[in-house]
Formats: C-alpha cells, structure tokens, sequence
C-alpha cells in the first residue's frame, strides 16, 4: 500500500500494477480480476476501517483495472466480422469491472483481439478510481450516524460516481479521446457498467448474473405470470434444459424442487420485476414487466445493454389500426414511427431503424410453429409492417383528423408506447431486437374490449403469445453470436468489443 502526496492532499492506494502483456485471453482475465479484487478488498477494508475509527486520516483511492492493445498495422481482417478487431492502427484501451460476472464475455472479446491482431493484450491498473459506492458488496448495510462521524462529507475521502464518467458518448458516436487516452475499445467503460449494474438490482429485485442473454420486455404482467406458471412447471419437471428460475427478491428454484432453494420476496415488487429462466451457459430467457411508456422503456434497456445480451424482444399489446385486423391478431414491426421522444437527444429521429432479418425470420417462424399456421394461411393472423411509437397514452381523445394523417402516410399497422423506444436502443447499444404485438383494441374502429372480453382474451392470447416469443428466443439461440450481432449494427468506426 502507498501514500502519495498530490500537493495538499496525501491517499492511500494499493502498489500500482504494471501493464503486463498476455497472448492467452484466460491469463489476460485471470489478472483482471486479480488486480479488481485487490482493488475493491483494498476499499472495503479501508471504508471498514475509518466507519470503525470514526474518522479518516486520509484520502482512499483504488483504480479500476484497464485492458489494451495497441497494433500498428493495417491489416484486413474477416470482413464478415461485426466485432472482434479494431478498424484503424492505433492504442485501444478499455476500463474493466466484475470480470467474475463478464467471464466468458471477456475471453471471447479478448481471444478474437489477440486472434485477429496477432499481438498482445495489455492488463493493468487504469487512472480511473472505483467509486466506494461499487465496491461495497452487495447486501451490505451502512449506518448514517457512522458515516455522520467521520468529520466531513463521504466524498472527501472517498471516491464516488463521476456522472461525466458513466455517460453513453462512446455508443453515441460522438466520444473523442483526451490527449493521452487510448481510443474505445469497448462500448461501455467500467464506471457506467457498475452504475447500470446497481440500478438493475434497483428496478428488477434480481442481481445482473440471473439476466440472460435473451431477453423478453413486456408491458403487461399478464405475461409475467404467465411466463412464471411455466417456469414453475418446468422447474417441477426436471427443467427442460433450464438449471433453474429466479423471481424478484432473488428467490431461485433449482431444476427438479417444488420450492425455492433460497431469496426471500420483497415485499412489494419493484418498479420493473424481473424473472430469469436460467441456463448454465447464460443463453435462457429474462423477462421483464417494463410497465407503460417509453420512459420505463428506455431506462430499463439503458442498463440490461452493458450486460451485452444476444438479442431483446417486446411483447405486447397495441392498437390496430386496420379494419382487416381483428382482436389477437399479431404484428411483426419491420419499421417504426418514432415518436417517443426520449432518444431524440441520443438518436435523431432522421435515423433508420432496420428490421433484421436473423430476428424476423426467427418470430415468423416461432409464430408458425405455436400456432400450425404457415405460408398464406399465417398473414390471416400476422401482418408485417410499421408500428408507430408515441408517448401521449391518451392519443385518441385529440381531435383524429392530423394524428390518422400522419399514421396513413407512414402505413401503420399498429400503434404502441414502447417498441420503437426499445428497437432504437437496440439500434444504438448494438444489440439485435425485434417486436412481436397482439392487437388487443381498435380504438379508430370502435372496437374497445368490455370486461369480460378482456378477461377471455388475455386467458387465451397471453399464453401463446408468450410461447411465441419464447420459442423465437429459442431459435436465436442456436446461432453463433456472429450471426446474430449483425453488421447493419455497427458504425464507421466500432469498438472491437461487441
């Protein structure tokens, strides 16, 4: 441990790490979460030992562990590669956090780096502090009046969460290296990866490691429960490929139990439950009830992103906006009206948001498969097209004339308050999406459900709408990941790391 004297202040922090050079990405990991340890011990034993004094004596800094590589050639590598290499000469360099929850994640970014570079990674200690917020472990409980003692606000003596460091200009396009800072190597930097990782805990009543690699949003919790009845089941029979189902309050049911192994539930659920159908290698299902509005769309997918999942769907309701529609219809999006709002500082509306085609052909199919319905039979039930996002819940009680224009001219068939919002964050944190919606009113049409038609139609449609997107999931997963991370999402100069 040092003592460093920086004019008039004087903190303490672990021996520096010089960078050492790896050619086998395990190695490379194995010391990224060495130096991490070390780092967050270093905080936690420290932030003990003055909460027990009663005072701090002097400033306590830990640093985050860095990843870089540095290649001075020019070389192409496999052009049909969306991530994995780095597109210019140069230093490309990354902070690192909870390489235990990003294992695997990280071995394959870094082996493809060293595979199609063919030169050394670097690892060791960034000039980035850890906040002490991200180093205390999870579950543990802080007194006020202890922290009260100390003689002085918390942030004097520790470091805590820098917003101008967990900002999105990376993934925004629009991110430009200080002089001496390596380029971006990776779309998300350690700091902004622990706070989303905290505000999942936060919204969800689950920890990061249940979440999959496939994930499902909805905006009603009929889905939820029904998506919790067959976890149940599956659990109950032996799994079906699944190790084990998590609910909120991380209560966890093991393949083959009847109940919960452990986790206690909350005692309200939070602002979006999330439910875990778990895999051993992370390629099950997560679910989350993101409740009604683009807002909860964007925030939640602002955070499961830095996990870096596979693929993410939206099951929903909509409105129809056809007279050939009926109730239960489905629509598939292939294109979307944004008027959501929210990520019109981060994404201009004038932004194209492509269907892709490796999720499209998987719904159509999911839906083929669940309902026994294929090729020209399949569009009496599905229709392909435009669904317009907007944020105004109550759209129909405006004057119809302007806002029935503007749906005509786009060629809307269906009308929502998330799918756009999470279809163009997919777009911008480059994580492949698609939409699948069930008509389940046609406000232009008169058709509103009364009581006891909503009751039947949600006990009959939830059930295979939810078998649909699961089954969609299912076929996803058995691609390669370069496959499904497609090109279309990438920009004139990506970071190496998907």
């Amino acid at each position: 441990m040092l003592t460093t004297d920086i004019g008039r202040d004087a903190f303490k922090t672990p021996e520096a790490a010089e960078g050492a050079s790896f050619t086998d990405a395990k190695a490379a990991v194995a010391e990224l979460s060495r130096l991490y340890r070390r780092a967050i011990e270093f905080l936690a034993e420290q932030f003990e030992a003055t909460i027990e004094r009663g005072e701090a004596r002097t400033r306590i800094r830990a640093f985050y562990p860095q990843l870089s590589i540095s290649t001075s050639s020019h070389a192409r590598v496999d052009s049909r590669l969306s991530f994995g290499h780095v597109s210019h000469p140069g230093w490309y360099t990354t902070t690192i956090t909870r390489p235990d929850l990003f294992e695997n994640y990280l071995i394959e970014q870094i082996s493809l780096l060293i595979h199609n570079h063919d030169v050394p990674v670097v690892v060791g200690d960034s000039t980035t502090p850890i906040p002490l917020h991200f180093a205390i472990p999870d579950g543990s409980y802080v007194a006020a009046e202890k922290v009260e003692r100390l003689g002085g606000p918390l942030r004097d003596f520790f470091d805590v969460p820098d917003l101008s460091a967990t900002d999105d200009r990376i993934v925004n396009g629009n991110y430009t290296p200080g002089y001496g800072e390596g380029l971006p190597l990776a779309p998300f930097t350690g700091q902004r990866i622990d706070y989303s990782l905290h505000r999942l805990q936060h919204y969800t009543a689950t920890r990061p490691e249940y979440f999959q690699n496939f994930v499902l949003f909805t905006n009603y919790q009929f889905y939820i429960d029904e998506f919790s009845t067959l976890a149940r089941q599956m659990m109950a029979d032996g799994g079906g490929g699944y190790a084990a189902f998590v609910e909120p309050g991380n209560v966890l049911t093991r393949a083959g139990d009847l109940e919960p192994a452990t986790g206690e539930a909350p005692a309200r659920l939070p602002q979006m439950p999330a439910y875990h159908l778990v895999r051993e290698d992370g390629h099950g299902i997560t679910m989350v009830n993101i409740g009604v509005g683009p807002s909860n769309a964007k925030t939640i997918t602002d955070h499961v992103a830095v996990l870096r999942p596979h693929a993410w769907l939206m099951l929903g309701h909509c409105a129809g906006l056809r007279t050939s529609q009926e109730l239960g219809d489905y629509v598939l999006a292939h294109a979307y009206v944004r008027e959501d709002h929210v990520l019109d500082a981060d994404l201009p509306i004038w932004v194209p948001i492509p269907a892709l085609a490796e999720v499209q052909v998987a719904l159509e199919q999911a839906v083929a498969e669940v309902t026994g319905l294929s090729g020209y039979e399949l569009k009496r039930i599905m229709r392909t097209g435009t669904v317009a996002t907007i944020d105004n819940r109550n759209w129909e009680l405006r004057d119809h004339r302007e806002p029935m224009e503007r749906l005509s001219q786009s060629r809307a068939i269906g009308l929502d308050m998330e799918s756009a919002t999470i279809a163009a964050n997919g777009f911008r944190f480059r994580v492949p999406y698609g939409t699948l919606l069930c008509v389940s009113d046609k406000p232009l049409h008169g058709e509103l459900k009364l009581p006891g038609m909503a009751t039947d139609f949600y006990r009959r449609q939830v059930s295979q709408h939810l078998k649909i997107g699961m089954r969609a999931l299912e076929l996803l997963s058995e691609f390669p990941p370069e496959r499904i991370h497609s090109r279309k999402l990438r920009s004139f100069t990506e970071t190496a790391f998907q």
